[in-house]
């Protein structure tokens, strides 16, 4: 499947061979909270009404903001998601997104592409 460009053009969101979901946010991306319901729109509509596995690369994501953060407690189409990210800014953005909220699905933060993938794949739920 060819990537689907977010409303407001900041990701991309794709189905992969594999089954899982693909969110994908352009370098130096600032999550507003409109950029989020945006990206969860669109994976409802990749979906189409089924529950996959999501990859959220936010590798070269600047910030996220407090309005966004607050959107990620929001039910999407995502039956799990993994957060990948390269550095310790990463991390934080990824410790702050999940912080002090019910999140819909499992979530976790992975820094090794390979290894969000296993566990999206394989690892039992919890």
């Amino acid at each position: 499947m060819k990537p689907i460009t977010v409303d407001g053009g900041k990701g991309t969101v794709e189905l992969g061979a594999e089954g899982v979901l693909h969110l994908v946010w352009k370098p130096g991306t600032v999550l507003e909270a409109a950029d989020v319901h945006a990206a969860m729109a669109t994976v409802n509509e990749v979906a189409d009404g089924a529950e996959y596995p999501m990859l959220i690369d936010m590798a070269n994501t600047q910030a996220v903001t407090r309005q966004a953060k607050s959107v990620f407690s929001v039910r999407c189409a995502a039956s799990r998601i993994a957060l990948l990210g390269s550095s310790p800014v990463n991390r934080v953005i990824a410790n702050f997104a999940m912080a002090r909220r019910t999140l819909p699905c499992p979530t976790r933060f992975f820094t090794s592409r390979n290894e969000a993938m296993y566990w999206l794949l394989e690892a039992p739920l919890p």
